[in-house]
């Protein structure tokens, strides 16, 4: 073997040495031509690329030569290294170019740093690596005894996928001297075997002759392959088939299974082989025998395929023959008897029946009529009848093979709502058999049961706070009735809760039976709701029931405690005064905070903390039994006053709280602790940063009041001046408006809307600001009549000093005219000029007159008013007359309390009584004045 396949691989390395040749002849004119055997190893070498289209190596690599892909399979691939083309796939001839003399495979080489391409063409070479193979591996042949010498018999081709000398070459037959072989050659070149017969047959001296057939190609080394052929001898035909009955004749039963056999032909042929092969065929049947049996050729069975019925036919009469293979036949008589059996069910027919039957339907009510019959004869045909189960009902005969259905007792829809009654029917065969049938009665509803609820009372919890329309439980109710009569409707009975009616508290849906909360519930008003549920079907009359229904009221923390001592003070939270004396042990009782909560359970659970102390560890708080007790003993660097804030939480969820503020002197006498309550004028936490900058904001305010004075006093003095160039004509003066002055009234109301007391002290949070209460309800004196002269209010009158003080017309008060927002006595600048009013238009007579009259005010707080009044007039009496006096014009200025001060800074002047007394301010001590608040 080893020498062989040495040998191949001389011839391949020859015949790829001249393809080599070849090809480097072709490279000059850009075409190489490669020839290479066929199944070679992958890799295996085809052709020096680089060499013959005279590449250098690094141009191949550097420049990028590769086989185009063209989106077919790549059978070669380019070495980059070396410049070889090898083999990239197997590479099978008769694969690639079946039926091909000639296989050539292209590819194309492309150097890309030239743009040059190269085509390729490679051969693939047939080598002998196939065997020739037949069609069939073994071939039956049959010829008769008689057949002559020199006939012929075709036999299959051999088929070599080789080309060329490793093709198909010849054929050889062995084995036998009757036969010999004949080669034809075709049209085309294709070689035919036949089998030719030598010498005569004789059966009887051999029944077959065995043959072997082999095809042998021209490859080194050849191959073959090889078929079996057996050559029967046919023996000659010359005796008849013989039946080994006349007639034959069998009794069957009615039920014999379907596919079994009947009866069996026998037939005998004295010759052998094909002239020996009968075949059984029936010869004469009748048409129902021909639906039933079946007879099979080769065998002579006779087989059932379809059932017998001896109701329908009970015997089949027919003639058979039986044929050799020489077209001799015999007939014989075939008779088959059917028997009867118990094959046919009773058949119960419903001839009428009833659907439904009212469940209060007297007893002996027919409900059916039956009809029973079998088809079988005798025993087989006599039939019983019963019903199944424990049922209400009874069979009764009646005329023929009729059967009636009646009920036997009082039927009841709740026990039992639809029957199916099963009637059966059996024979009197053996075995028996029997059918059945069945009734599906429907028992009609009578409104005999009332609605029954699901429990025997219901109770709820539900939290207070709820919401309106809360569902708070649904109350289910059946009724064993049916339809109309077991749709069940839910009402309230009447009931009242604190007066009220329970429907405004609860309601029921009738359809459903949810109970839904109509209001709010709280528990600490209503703690528990009993009611009842009524239940009613749609019967009639109808039927009804009822249920108790309890609703427990859960409290919730919704009240938070409620502190009892110490007892509230007016304005702001829970305050109280305690004593405890200096020379207390620790533990000692000082105080003890009573609350209350108005919830229940846990939510009413207290408890104490102390939540701020002036003096941190000198008093604790009991957790439960809030009792404020000294947890040290003083000490002399105590503070004689403490304020301790007491906290006090229920246990609810979210927890809710209120606080106590206890105040504790420690003082051994009550006469002590009034004495430290007196002397406490400021709080003990420091307010020097915000006295501070309350002093310089008053400081300020001040500064721009005064340089407010003085430009309406230099514009006041402006005016006198003018004044007194004009010519005296009368009192008043003509062509001017009266509405830019005003009477007694307006300045009051002037001075009154500036007029309010602020108190400032260094706890920003205490700092109180009063206004007067008439600073805006005050009316402005209507305008006068456009044909009178308006009185001049600053006028020095000549002719005035003739008239009485009172003789100058006033104007009336208009009570429907208020003022507006832009109307509010202030400086010029706040005025609107269009809006009407009796306020003065012409800014400079208005702060001519709010000069005067606050220069003159101020002189009259000092007590030394040098404008030409008596006391309390602020000068102002001179002018405008007696009646016009300090009672007219409240305060302006502000009383203002400076924190660290003894005094108070107030206006006398201000603070007059209605006698009119002169007397000067008066100071009294900080603490004085704190006792009288």
């Amino acid at each position: 073997m080893w020498t062989a396949r040495e040998g191949r691989w001389g011839r391949r390395k020859r015949a790829l040495l001249c393809c080599v040749l070849v090809a480097a002849g072709e490279a000059a004119w850009g075409q190489l031509r490669y020839s290479v055997p066929e199944e070679p190893p992958r890799g295996s070498f085809v052709g020096d690329v680089a060499k013959d289209l005279a590449l250098q190596l690094a141009t191949i690599r550097d420049r990028g030569a590769r086989i185009l892909d063209r989106g077919r399979t790549r059978y070669f691939a380019l070495h980059a290294n070396s410049g070889h083309l090898v083999t990239a796939e197997r590479l099978d001839r008769e694969q690639l170019c079946e039926g091909v003399q000639r296989c050539v495979l292209r590819c194309e080489v492309i150097v890309e740093g030239e743009m040059k391409v190269y085509e390729i063409e490679v051969e693939i070479t047939d080598i002998n690596d196939n065997a020739p193979t037949f069609g069939e591996a073994e071939k039956e042949l049959r010829m008769s005894e008689i057949t002559a010498p020199g006939s012929r018999l075709s036999l299959s081709k051999a088929h070599d996928p080789d080309v060329g000398i490793n093709s198909l070459q010849s054929y050889e037959l062995s084995g036998d001297e009757h036969f010999s072989l004949s080669v034809q050659a075709g049209a085309d070149g294709e070689k035919r075997p036949e089998l030719v017969l030598a010498k005569a047959l004789d059966r009887e001296e051999a029944a077959f002759h065995e043959l072997v057939l082999r095809a042998i190609d021209g490859g080194e080394p050849a191959r073959t392959g090889t078929a079996r052929i057996r050559v029967s001898v046919l023996d000659a035909n010359d005796n008849a088939p013989v039946f080994s009955q006349a007639v034959y004749a069998v009794r069957v039963p009615e039920d014999v299974p379907v596919g079994s056999t009947l009866l069996t032909l026998t037939a005998t042929d004295a010759d052998e082989g094909i002239n020996a092969n009968v075949k059984y065929s029936f010869k004469e049947i009748s048409t129902k025998a021909s639906k039933v049996l079946d007879l099979d050729p080769e065998t002579g069975l006779i087989r059932l395929v379809r059932s017998l019925d001896f109701e329908e036919v009970d015997s089949y009469e027919m003639e058979a023959q039986v044929q050799d293979g020489g077209g001799l036949f015999d007939t014989a008589t075939i008779s088959i008897s059917v028997t009867d059996v118990n094959d046919n069910e009773p058949e119960l027919t419903v001839s009428s029946a009833l659907s439904e039957i009212s469940e209060d339907a007297p007893s002996g009510t027919v409900v059916a009529l039956l009809h029973v019959q079998d088809r079988d004869s005798g025993a087989n045909g006599e039939v019983r009848c019963s019903l199944v189960g424990d049922v209400p009902f009874r069979l009764r005969s009646s005329v023929g093979s009729y059967y009636s259905v009646v009920t036997a007792r009082e039927l009841d829809r709740e026990e039992v709502s639809e029957y199916n009654v099963t009637v059966w029917a059996s024979d009197g065969g053996s075995p028996s058999l029997r059918s059945s049938a069945v009734l599906a009665l429907r028992v009609l509803d009578v409104n005999d049961n009332a609605p029954v609820f699901a429990e025997a009372r219901y109770s709820a919890r539900l939290p207070e706070n709820n919401a309106e329309g809360a569902l708070v439980l649904t109350v289910r109710a059946w009724d064993a009735d049916w339809g109309q009569n077991a749709r069940v409707r839910y009402r309230l009975a009447e009931g009242r809760v604190r007066g009220a009616p329970l429907s405004s508290y609860v309601s029921v849906q009738a359809e459903t039976g949810a109970l839904y909360a109509l209001r709010s519930f709280d528990y600490e008003e209503v703690r528990e709701v009993g009611l009842w549920v009524r239940a009613e079907d749609g019967g009639a009359p109808a039927l009804s029931s009822n249920v108790s229904v309890r609703l427990l009221i859960v409290d919730e923390n919704d009240n938070a405690p409620q502190v009892l001592y110490p007892p509230s003070a007016a304005g702001a939270g829970w305050t109280g005064v305690e004593l405890a004396p200096r020379s207390a042990e620790p533990g000692a009782l000082v105080a003890k905070v009573v609350a209350v909560d108005a919830d229940a359970g846990q939510n009413a659970w207290l408890s104490y903390e102390l939540a701020k102390a002036t003096e941190p560890g000198l008093f604790r708080v009991g957790l439960h039994s809030g009792e404020v007790r000294t947890a040290r003993s003083p000490l002399a660097r105590d503070a004689p006053r403490h304020s301790l804030v007491v906290v006090v939480k229920d246990q609810g969820r979210p927890a809710l709280s209120a606080t106590a503020t206890l105040t504790v002197v420690l003082a051994e006498s009550v006469a002590e602790l009034l004495s430290e309550l007196g002397s406490a004028a400021a709080p003990a936490e420091p307010g020097g940063s915000l006295t501070r900058w309350l002093v310089l904001a008053v400081a300020a305010v001040s500064c721009l009041f005064v340089a407010f004075l003085l430009l309406l006093l230099a514009l006041r003095l402006r005016r006198w001046r003018r004044s007194q160039l004009l010519p005296p004509a009368s009192g008043a003066l003509r062509g001017v408006p009266a509405s830019h002055f005003v009477g007694i009234d307006g300045v009051r109301a002037f001075l009154h809307s500036y007029s309010h007391e602020v108190s400032l002290t260094a706890d920003s949070r205490k700092s109180q600001r009063r206004w007067a209460a008439d600073s805006c309800c005050n009316t402005l004196p209507a305008r006068p009549p456009p044909d009178k002269a308006a009185p001049l209010l600053g006028e020095d009158a000549a002719g005035a000093r003739g008239a009485p003080p009172d003789a100058l017309p006033q104007a009336q008060p208009n009570t429907d005219w208020r003022f507006s927002q832009t109307q509010r006595p202030g400086t010029s600048g706040s005025q609107n000029g269009e809006e009407g009013g009796a306020w003065p238009n012409n800014q400079f007579d208005t702060e001519m007159l709010q000069a005067m009259i606050l220069a003159s005010a101020n002189e009259a707080a000092d007590g030394n008013s040098t404008l030409g009044g008596g006391t309390g007039t602020m000068g102002l009496s001179a002018r405008y007359g007696p009646q016009f006096t300090l009672q007219h014009v409240p305060d302006y200025r502000q009383n203002v309390y400076i924190p660290g001060s003894t005094a108070t800074l107030t206006n006398a002047a201000g603070k007059s009584n209605a006698k009119g007394s002169s007397g000067g301010n008066k100071k009294k001590s900080g603490k004085k004045e704190k006792e009288k608040k």
